[in-house]
């Protein structure tokens, strides 16, 4: 009936987004306290009558209305809560007024300290609204001056969120007319974008089922019996759910951490103790590094794949039936790596302890725990399996791969599966969704503007003066493209900072697109374990302290260095067979 880019062309329109401001700006009034401030003003000035106190309510709502376009908002956090304080206070003054005339008071009755913490109960009923006055001083500063002063930072020490601070960057480029409003917004109608958000809620389905603890306990007993087949059948765990669940961050900390912990607990593996070497180091080790080239494998195993395909489109270069086309690229340098990591592992930083005997029957009584496979998990997989069926046959049957993920998402909501709550709970894929577009949409306007392709041919212009061929310039941009990520904090910023203007070097230096652009988005991957900054899921591992800071790294450069000699040399060879060059 309608298009895609029809359907979700309301999130170019300035009301919409309007509205979206104004009510981020009426959290200010509640978080700041500032309409309790003015609501009590008004009580204190009015509120000697009952119904002079609901003319001062009706005042203070009406002096914040205009900022605070909910209604609901206003009533339930500030009207609401100011109404109760009068009845307190009417109470607290009955009381006070009985005992008195029994004899049975010699003092004034005092609220609870429940109810000073809340601000409620006071007597007498002036005392209360001044006294809320005084604990409220510099509650109501204005924000904007705050972020600006700090250049970006909520406080001196804390930067800004990157969702925060890509909105801020966005309004900057409207008020100066860099962009128009509908230039700006553009990228909220991307498709890629969408289907990162709605793969987010897909994955956020495998936590609330248990399916994906069911799958990886199913490995963990299937080959759980030595040190090596237990990283071995967690390493598959996560293949096995990966194409599904986009956020390697999720599937560390929802899924894999808590059973690795809990094995290695179960042997007296404790974190920051010299214990942490008889499993739990080697498990955490083990399934950081594989994570990348799982992350790899699938176009839908992380959310930066995705954002690599659509920036790789900005700059020109187009990719047929992209998830086979991903698949089919990654599979063999992927397999490769998954086959051989845990062995490298194990030899340059063996487990103390190499038999695990009683893995597989913790697995087994947490099967048993788990009871048959129910209802939800059986919609979960059936939802998946769809899903996959439509992004692989998507070109055939002319359906993106967005309206796929929609399809799936939609069975999992009608079915009861996951509720609204769930996806608006997901914080992470609608930060997502605002920086995401928010870069996406700059990116392509640097593009437009000519910025990329000055820088693009300013390097090649360079790399061409070296008398390097284009396989040349092509490895010497993929190895600079790794080792400078020691310089990011997390896969994503990379890809927005450097990802389209190493395409652009790579397309000017005459080296194939379609072999560029994948093998940047495959890199991408693969440094995301050199460092315990480099990633979301390597955050993850360093925090359950079962590694020291040097192993990170350490180990973070050899298998890096390992993992792009893999890619290199039998990604280089799958390649040509395939003709991508």
């Amino acid at each position: 009936t309608l298009t895609f880019a029809a359907a979700f062309s309301a999130f170019t329109n300035e009301v919409i987004w309007l509205i979206v401001a104004s009510f981020f700006l009426s959290k200010g009034f509640v978080k700041t306290g500032l309409g309790d401030r003015v609501a009590m003003f008004f009580v204190r000035w009015l509120g000697k009558s009952t119904l002079g106190l609901s003319y001062g309510l009706v005042l203070g709502e009406l002096a914040i209305s205009p900022g605070m376009p909910s209604s609901t908002a206003r009533a339930g956090g500030i009207t609401s809560p100011a109404t109760v304080v009068m009845k307190m206070a009417r109470r607290d003054q009955a009381l006070g007024a009985t005992a008195a005339g029994l004899g049975t008071a010699k003092r004034r009755i005092r609220p609870t300290a429940r109810q000073m913490r809340r601000g409620m109960g006071f007597t007498p009923f002036q005392r209360s609204c001044r006294k809320r006055r005084r604990t409220a001083a510099w509650q109501g500063r204005v924000g904007t001056w705050g972020l600006t002063s700090r250049s970006g930072g909520v406080e001196a020490s804390l930067p800004l969120p990157v969702g925060a601070w890509a909105f801020v960057c966005l309004t900057v480029t409207v008020v100066t007319k860099t962009l128009t409003f509908a230039a700006a917004f553009s990228a909220f109608t991307n498709e890629v974008i969408w289907l990162i958000v709605a793969s987010f809620f897909l994955s956020k389905g495998f936590v609330k089922t248990g399916l994906g603890d069911r799958v990886a306990m199913f490995f963990v007993r299937w080959l759980g019996k030595s040190t090596l087949g237990l990283s071995y059948g967690l390493v598959l765990g996560e293949l096995a759910i990966s194409p599904g669940m986009p956020s390697s961050t999720a599937r560390a900390g929802g899924i894999f951490l808590p059973i690795i912990r809990s094995l290695a607990l179960g042997v007296d593996s404790m974190p920051k103790d010299p214990s942490s070497r008889k499993l739990g180091a080697f498990l955490i080790q083990s399934q950081n590094q594989c994570n990348n080239s799982t992350s790899a494998l699938f176009l839908t195993a992380a959310a930066q794949n995705l954002l690599c395909i659509k920036l790789a489109e900005s700059v020109g270069v187009t990719i047929p039936n992209r998830w086979i086309t991903w698949l089919k690229a990654s599979c063999v340098p992927a397999l490769i790596s998954l086959s051989v990591t845990p062995i490298i592992l194990y030899l340059i930083y063996p487990p103390e302890i190499k038999a695990t005997p009683d893995a597989p029957e913790m697995a087994k009584r947490k099967l048993q725990q788990m009871g048959p496979v129910k209802r939800d998990e059986w919609i979960m997989i059936g939802g998946l399996l769809l899903t996959v069926a439509l992004w692989i046959a998507g070109e055939a049957i002319n359906m993106p791969s967005v309206v796929a993920a929609m399809i799936g998402l939609s069975v999992l909501l009608l079915c009861g599966v996951l509720n609204w709550d769930d996806c608006l709970s997901e914080k992470q894929a609608w930060d997502t969704l605002a920086w995401f577009a928010v870069l996406i949409g700059m990116a392509t306007q640097l593009t437009t503007l000519g910025v990329i392709p000055w820088m693009s041919k300013s390097v090649a212009s360079f790399l061409k003066s070296l008398s390097l061929g284009w396989f040349g310039a092509f490895s010497i941009l993929q190895i600079s493209y790794f080792f400078i990520h020691y310089l990011f904090a997390g896969q994503t910023a990379h890809v927005g900072a450097l990802y389209s203007a190493f395409l652009g070097m790579h397309l000017a230096s005459k080296v194939p697109g379609l072999l560029s652009a994948l093998a940047l988005a495959y890199n991408t991957n693969l440094f995301g374990a050199i460092a315990h900054y480099s990633s979301g899921q390597a955050a993850v591992y360093y925090g359950a302290g079962y590694v020291d800071l040097r192993d990170v790294f350490l180990l973070g450069l050899s298998m890096g260095v390992i993992n792009l000699g893999i890619w290199g040399l039998a990604g280089a060879a799958w390649w040509k067979i395939l003709g991508l060059y």
